[in-house]
């Protein structure tokens, strides 16, 4: 194998592939990205049996193709050798003993490859099963449910996000079992067989930072134990996690005893200085009360302090309210909302707190209060 290319092509298809390898895997091929040259391109490779990332880089960004080939080299040394290279041509070239020889008019590496048959077969191909969804619709899917899901392996199923389709309606879901998060979205096009999968959180943040916020599409491919995303010139597989993920529909209320209105960022503003007298140790509780047509908010921690915010509300009858949740909790569900005012549903102070956006209601936040007494 023997090529040219400039420095900035490859550092930004490395960028992607860096990305599928772990530090802490005990499998050194593992550990290693695949450089597969042939006629139409280079393929960059890599896995660590969790995730898979290709990315392809086209002929024609090639400056010049002498030798095809493959080989298989240290996926961190690669990446950090062309990454503090200058912006120009970088001749890169298989040489013998097994090496790889990358050569600049003022700098030359020499590094070890691997056996090129041991680094994991990657199965790339599509499935009947496939989804076509906008690529910021596809991250803020993700944005909006991801901090919802559980960080405990002792629940796998709760640390990944489930994918329901039903027709052409997709319901996107993330629990710890303490909050929820639920996006629904109409697809553009109707899925004839019904889809309920489970799929990692963290790969699912990995694929989402792959993505450049820009026009064009996301193709999802589902399988029986993967799923493979492709956009551009990138293809991400990832792994599904084996279980039952808990009905989320189940855990919503249709009716309410009283709901609330208030401005988004003034409630923000409010829990965060509120938040500075909570502790994590305590799971960060703060105290929200109703009175007419005011929200009082406060925290306390006796060797502290005592903090009280009062914004104003709109209700939906004469029905006040005095409940207690995670000031965490309920931040992360603010972040995850896109409107300037909210509606804050509830059923009595043990019942779960419903969030919902002015501006989206297919967009679903629930947490659970905490009791105090």
């Amino acid at each position: 194998m023997k090529f040219s290319i400039k420095q900035n092509i490859l550092l930004e298809n490395l960028n992607h592939v860096i990305k599928g390898i772990s530090s802490k895997n005990l499998i050194p091929i593992l550990n290693c990205i695949k450089f597969e040259l042939t006629t139409d391109g280079l393929y960059l490779s890599s896995t660590d049996n969790d995730i898979s990332i290709q990315a392809f880089i086209e002929k024609e960004e090639i400056d010049e193709i002498e030798t095809l080939g493959e080989i298989v080299v240290s996926g961190r040394y690669i990446y950090e050798i062309i990454k503090k290279l200058p912006n120009e041509l970088i001749n890169i070239e298989e040489i013998i003993d097994n090496k790889l020889d990358i050569r600049t008019t003022s700098s030359n590496f020499t590094l070890n490859c691997n056996i090129v048959s041991e680094f994991p077969n990657i199965d790339i191909r599509n499935s009947d099963n496939t989804i076509i969804l906008d690529k910021i619709v596809f991250k803020n899917i993700i944005r909006q449910t991801s901090f919802a899901s559980s960080q405990q392996e002792s629940r796998p199923t709760l640390t990944g996000i489930n994918f329901k389709i039903n027709k052409n309606k997709l319901e996107v879901g993330a629990t710890d079992s303490f909050r929820v998060s639920k996006k629904i979205i109409e697809l553009e096009q109707e899925i004839k067989n019904d889809i309920n999968i489970i799929i990692p959180t963290r790969n699912l943040n990995e694929f989402s930072k792959l993505i450049i916020d820009d026009e064009g599409k996301v193709e999802l491919h589902i399988f029986d134990n993967k799923i493979m995303f492709k956009f551009d010139n990138l293809i991400m597989i990832s792994r599904l996690i084996n279980g039952e993920f808990p009905d989320l529909s189940k855990l919503i209320p249709e009716k309410f005893n009283m709901s609330m209105k208030l401005d988004i960022h003034q409630f923000y503003s409010s829990l965060d200085r509120a938040s500075l007298f909570t502790s994590e140790s305590d799971k960060n509780i703060i105290s929200l009360e109703s009175k007419k047509n005011l929200a009082i908010i406060t925290s306390n921690i006796p060797e502290i302090g005592h903090v009280e915010e009062k914004i104003e509300i709109e209700k939906s009858n004469q029905e006040d309210i005095n409940i207690s949740f995670s000031s965490k909790y309920m931040m992360d569900a603010l972040r995850a909302i896109d409107s300037d005012q909210i509606e804050l549903q509830f059923n009595g102070e043990l019942k779960p707190i419903i969030i919902r956006s002015s501006e989206d209601e297919n967009l679903i936040q629930l947490i659970v209060p905490i009791r105090t007494s």
